[in-house]
């Protein structure tokens, strides 16, 4: 036993300095960097020609250094202003790692854990059913693995808070069971966002500007649209026409404040140099330990795998069983250990990589939607480069994936409507059709009445609504917003009662909001009622809650304003409840069913 323990310790100690040793920043590898790329200036040339690309920025970083910053081509296409390493990106995405890191702070002080049910330390925080709340833990939602959708309709262009964004969440069905599957879920980002506020006591925003930018010198990082735009470099946004080859200026996205945990950095190549020089060198920057080596550790460690797809639908086998992490991937490239992370948000697009074991790191910017794919083969271009490898032709690839998507897309388009039904009719009168529709998770979506014709209104998306067939509608195939079909519904009364659109992954249904009832008008219903057989119910008020109906030995039943004196019961579709007023008094209470209506007299 002593002899055993004696080898634990040893064992131990080893472990112990084997790590300490690891945490020092390894010495920079000897590349000689312009000698290496020679011909990047004209591989990028030709790329920013072939791609119609607006503006492409690549920083590279060796060891310790930010050794090679360029921009090629315009930050500003319209005004021709040349791209720089200072030129402010929206960095979309490549946030999530920041988040990561956060959270593995807290995890470092005790506040919140990997791998136990993040309820037991955030007991606020509510999944969709007790089965999750038991089960999905920090590292689930980190690593997109719990088995919930996207849901990116709920927050996209919407105003929600990280705090509005982190009470829906417990609206999100499952579509797999967790840990089974690589789901991507920005939710979960704005979730754990919230979760580092209530554990730290600081905004999200605030605990990584305190922890992570400032100790790395980031100082030109922002968080806002209206931050960036302070900055005297900063990127525009330019994309190209689906049916051309123009490039139009598009407005910048300014709603990722709710969902900023997953998307809402704001940086430029030389502040994210010395992000990337802190992830390769164990976290020190500047002789200080910044990031917690094991932290970084963490983050690195597979936790879902992904199947190699580019290698068996095309025959692409150079990235070789990718796995995410927490805020980024991992994977083999041609043999060497690869992290990385992409980032897109409309007019902007980035990716941030390294190699772990060669201590080079890449950043690439990308203006433009329909480049947006650049960034993967320029960074795996400079990977080959440096490490003298064979060139791979990953922009012949995607150029060529790109011309035949574009001549699809229009002839796809073309052939819209499909399947319509000639010579029908609405069922109603458009106005019928105007109101507000809702849905738990998703929020409002409004249809309104513009120039005699109905528009749809959904998170600052608004565009008209014109007739398909029965009671479907559809907008046009708008550039920016894309093409809208709604089916509305109606109850057994045959009032338009809900909506169905199709959202992220599959269909969602909106329903009608039920019409106000103020406290005023809710007094004159309350009171005593007696059935036809004797029978005796109440009808209660309860502020911020409305009327129920109060039967002694049964559930209350909550009466849901529908019009005028019209109540439904949120459990039969097809029944009514009415009161009946005589001469300005409520004298009794009507059950209208499709079996006949039943009276109960006021008392």
């Amino acid at each position: 036993m002593r002899f055993g323990s004696f080898v634990i310790a040893c064992f131990v100690i080893c472990l112990t300095v084997a790590n300490a040793a690891q945490a020092q920043p390894q010495p920079a590898p000897q590349i000689d960097v312009n000698q290496k790329l020679a011909g990047f200036d004209a591989f990028m040339e030709k790329t920013l020609k072939d791609c119609n690309a607006p503006g492409i920025g690549v920083g590279i970083v060796v060891g310790d250094k930010l050794v090679f910053a360029k921009g090629y081509g315009y930050r500003d296409y319209e005004k021709k202003l040349p791209l720089t390493s200072q030129t402010m990106f929206t960095i979309a995405s490549n946030t999530k790692l920041f988040t990561a890191m956060a959270a593995g702070m807290l995890v470092e002080e005790g506040k919140l854990t990997w791998d136990q049910p993040i309820k037991e330390s955030v007991p606020t925080i509510e999944f969709y059913n007790s089965y999750l709340n038991n089960t999905i833990t920090l590292r689930d939602m980190l690593a997109h693995r719990t088995g919930i959708t996207r849901h990116d309709s709920i927050w996209y262009k919407s105003d929600y808070s990280t705090k509005e964004l982190f009470e829906r969440l417990k609206y999100l069905e499952p579509k797999e069971s967790p840990r089974q599957i690589f789901l991507y879920n920005n939710m979960m980002y704005a979730g754990a966002g919230y979760a580092i506020e209530l554990q730290s006591g600081k905004p999200w925003a605030q605990f990584v500007r305190e922890r992570i930018l400032q100790p790395l010198n980031m100082n030109n990082t922002v968080f806002s649209i209206a931050d960036m735009l302070k900055q005297p470099d900063v990127g525009v946004p330019f994309t190209e026409r689906r049916d051309s080859f123009e490039l139009y200026k598009i407005p910048y996205y300014e709603e990722q404040q709710g969902v900023a945990p997953a998307g809402a950095i704001i940086s430029n190549i030389e502040d994210m140099s010395h992000w990337l020089i802190a992830l390769m060198n164990n976290g020190m920057y500047n002789g200080k330990q910044v990031l917690p080596p094991k932290v970084i550790n963490a983050t690195l460690e597979p936790a879902i795998a992904l199947p190699n797809a580019a290698g068996q639908t095309r025959g692409w086998w150079e990235v070789l069983n990718q796995a995410y992490g927490m805020g980024r991937w991992t994977a083999s490239y041609r043999g060497h250990l690869i992290a990385f992370h992409g980032g897109d948000l409309p007019g902007f697009h980035s990716q941030v990589s390294y190699m772990p074991n060669e201590h080079i790191g890449v950043i690439v910017f990308v203006i433009g939607n329909h480049t947006a794919p650049l960034y993967n083969p320029i960074s795996y271009n400079v990977y080959e480069r440096l490490l003298e490898m064979d060139l791979t032709p990953w922009t012949d690839r995607l150029l060529d994936i790109r011309l035949k998507g574009k001549k699809a897309s229009a002839e796809g388009r073309s052939k819209e409507g499909f399947g319509r039904v000639l010579d029908t009719k609405p069922s109603h009168a458009l106005s019928d059709y105007v109101g507000e529709y809702e849905h738990p998770a998703y929020g409002t979506l409004t249809i309104g009445m513009k120039d005699n014709a109905l528009q749809f209104d959904f998170h600052k998306v608004v565009l008209p609504l014109a007739h398909f067939h029965y009671d479907r509608f559809d907008t046009p195939n708008d550039e920016e917003n894309g093409k809208w079909s709604v089916n509305f519904s109606t109850n057994p009364q045959g009032d338009i009662s809900s909506l169905t659109t199709s959202l992220d992954e599959g269909e969602v249904t909106f329903v009608r909001k039920p019409a106000k009832l103020d406290e005023a008008a809710a007094q004159r219903l309350i009171g005593n009622y007696e059935t036809p057989t004797g029978g005796k119910f109440q009808v209660v008020y309860r502020p911020g809650s409305g009327l129920f109906i109060v039967s002694i030995g049964a559930p209350d039943q909550p009466l849901v304003p529908y019009k005028a004196l019209k109540f439904r019961l949120p459990q039969f579709a097809d029944v009514i409840v009415e009161f009946v007023e005589e001469n300005g008094q409520i004298t009794s209470l009507r059950q209208i069913t499709p079996a006949g209506v039943f009276v109960s007299k006021k008392k």
